[in-house]
């Protein structure tokens, strides 16, 4: 496979470069650094996509006409992987890469002219409401229920696991509209405010000591069948059309900064007898393995963009990259935890902050390890968890 890139190619990733040279705050770059999951604090993240925004490249894989850069898929590539070299904040995924590609897809024009700018300028905060409490990787058992009132869906139940809720003020949610028959027929997908009345928004802290998820009560909440997506009980079609986008590929950018850092922190940290971690025989072996694992996941995201250039699909391969990449992310998370040994369980949060002014505890490159590990176990559930990522790899390509 012929990985080098084009002169235009190149000239590209020039441009990219020199625009974040020139317009990435030291604060934003930090945010970025210091991230202890996919997910930025609010304040970091519609920062950077303000500047992105203005500069017309905040959804790269967004069309033209809709408000994106119209970029290529190798333009994409490269575009995030230039953002994870510079320690770019990471931008909230899903109004730009869930509910905004749905809404493309499946929305009437007049919710297409009203969210999608507001989805591009961050004016629109998004959360998802999928998973419920006895409805988790079983999607299809969610029971949420909406009742048809007239124009409105009155909306009686909860979600969970709802990242962000706390700080949206939308939310694209699947509901149960028709109890008979196969479950997966009876769904809708709503947008809806989350300012109606009604609306719950209960915290849970993580085992990191953040609060990203909450747990979201809904108390006979009106919401208009105007904010419908697609028809009423096809809401499984719109929920598949979005995981496609949920389980994309594009983490091997990503794996490589993590592998960077992981490579710069065994150098620095000794073993028992003294000498640096990255020379002792059973640690760099297993460096050395994650590398390779690294380095496939980067191969398989190329064979996967030459298929979309040449208008193929990604097919069996998302999954596949899927649980590859989540768990190869996780076999780093658990190799720097090694590293840093005790000062891996110091406790605190405060002074990981990006914009924090704390004395912390231990070398610097270790402050966020514990929490990364913890946060990055659930990748392996969210999105489709990697059994039922395999699962769909033994039916597609074992034909089993």
């Amino acid at each position: 496979m012929n990985l080098e890139l084009s002169a235009e190619e190149l000239a590209f990733r020039d441009e990219v470069r020199a625009f974040l040279e020139a317009n990435l705050p030291a604060d934003l770059r930090k945010a970025g650094q210091r991230a202890t999951s996919v997910f930025i604090d609010k304040r970091f993240s519609l920062a950077w996509q303000k500047i992105l925004h203005t500069r017309g490249w905040v959804a790269p894989s967004w069309p033209k006409q809709h408000g994106g850069p119209g970029w290529n898929e190798m333009q994409r590539y490269i575009f995030a992987a230039e953002c994870a070299r510079a320690g770019a904040p990471s931008l909230a995924p899903m109004g730009l890469k869930m509910v905004g590609p749905v809404i493309m897809g499946y929305g009437t024009a007049e919710q297409k002219a009203h969210y999608l700018p507001r989805i591009l300028s961050g004016e629109d905060y998004w959360c998802q409401g999928y998973s419920e409490p006895q409805a988790g990787s079983d999607l299809a058992a969610l029971q949420l229920q909406a009742r048809r009132d007239g124009d409105d869906y009155v909306l009686s139940g909860s979600k969970l696991w709802t990242t962000h809720a706390h700080w949206a003020n939308r939310m694209f949610c699947l509901v149960r509209t028709d109890n008979q028959g196969k479950p997966q027929k009876g769904i809708t997908f709503l947008l809806l405010d989350m300012k109606s009345p009604g609306i719950s928004v209960k915290p849970i802290v993580t085992l990191a000591g953040e609060h990203e998820v909450n747990q979201v009560f809904f108390d006979e909440v009106r919401v208009p069948v105007a904010d419908r997506v697609g028809e009423e009980n096809d809401g499984w079609t719109v929920a598949k059309y979005l995981l496609e986008f949920e389980r994309g590929g594009g983490s091997a950018a990503g794996l490589k900064v993590g592998l960077g850092r992981l490579m710069a922190m065994a150098r620095a940290e000794t073993a028992d007898g003294g000498d640096p971690l990255i020379e002792d025989p059973s640690y760099r072996s297993r460096l050395a393995a994650a590398s390779v694992a690294v380095e496939a996941i980067e191969m398989t995201e190329h064979r996967v963009l030459a298929a979309l250039a040449a208008g193929g699909a990604p097919g069996p391969a998302s999954s596949m990259l899927k649980a590859q990449g989540t768990e190869a992310m996780q076999k780093l998370d658990e190799l720097a935890i090694e590293g840093i040994a005790h000062y891996a369980g110091v406790d605190q949060i405060e002074a990981r902050a990006a914009d924090a002014n704390v004395p912390f505890v231990g070398p610097e490159h270790g402050l966020t390890s514990m929490a990364r590990y913890m946060n990055n176990r659930a990748a392996s559930i969210y999105g489709g968890s990697n059994e039922i990522q395999r699962d769909i790899m033994a039916r597609l390509v074992l034909g089993l």
